[in-house]
């Protein structure tokens, strides 16, 4: 999720007819895309479904190079699943390394898990990463998502960088007065201290703004100031499509487990 936020509202200069659905409905497409994607175990469908991901990246015309980026942290990730996951499920031997048998049904879950993985960081990164952080706000607010996770959400976006200012400037201040990371007591209780301003500024900080928004008339609720064009042609045409590629998958998903 923090990479959907990083990525929030970076759309392509020239953004593909995808981008222009209702930021509500392509909230609620990914997380039906990924319950029914998590759900899966066949290759067959998983392939689709990556395959699907992959579609619709390049019909968003997304910036490949911070695309990848993004899919490569994952996948950094995933190496290490790939790695261990195999000498962690029992099964038919596929190799011995220091006393440690790894299996293929290790081997294939892993396999699994990482096309999983994949798909739906692609579908985030396009369908989600691409709606601006407050049009975002507002979209879960449409959607009846509590006002206490939005208001959390949107608080975080814009404050998270005002932290790591304060966090910078409180390094700085550290290196001014000779401090050099060891590995002795000294370095554990100036780092505390450091958490520790850290936190008491950042409560310092929220009184203030919260004083500020009273100020204001701030009565618990943020006004929707953003209004999405519903297009029935183009929103209902993108839901029915993403319901009969669930569907899709769904159905060689059951496919699979009967051929056995």
């Amino acid at each position: 999720m923090s990479m959907v936020l990083e990525a929030g509202g970076a759309a392509p200069a020239e953004p593909g007819e995808l981008l222009s659905v209702d930021p509500r409905f392509r909230i609620v497409a990914v997380g039906g895309f990924a319950i029914v994607v998590i759900s899966l175990d066949s290759f067959g469908a998983l392939g689709v479904a990556l395959a699907v991901a992959l579609a619709t990246l390049i019909q968003a015309r997304l910036p490949l190079a911070r695309t990848v980026q993004q899919v490569a942290t994952v996948d950094t990730f995933m190496v290490f699943v790939i790695i261990s996951m195999p000498f962690t499920i029992p099964g038919t031997p596929l190799l011995n390394v220091m006393g440690l048998t790894a299996s293929w049904e290790g081997l294939w879950e892993a396999l699994r898990i990482t096309l999983k993985a994949n798909a739906v960081v692609l579908a985030m990164l396009t369908l989600v990463g691409t709606i601006g952080p407050v049009e975002l706000g507002h979209a879960l607010a449409r959607l009846k998502v509590p006002h206490a996770f939005v208001h959390l959400l949107l608080f975080t976006i814009r404050y998270i960088e005002v932290l790591h200012a304060e966090y910078g400037r409180l390094r700085i201040a550290m290196r001014t007065r000779c401090f050099v990371a060891g590995t002795n007591v000294h370095t554990l209780k100036t780092f505390g201290y450091l958490i520790g301003m850290l936190l008491i500024r950042a409560l310092e900080r929220s009184e203030r703004i919260m004083a500020a928004m009273r100020c204001r008339g701030f009565n618990g609720t943020f006004p929707l100031i953003h209004t999405e064009q519903f297009s029935p042609r183009r929103d209902l045409g993108f839901a029915f499509g993403v319901v009969a590629l669930c569907c899709a998958l769904i159905g060689l998903e059951v496919s699979h487990v009967l051929s056995f």
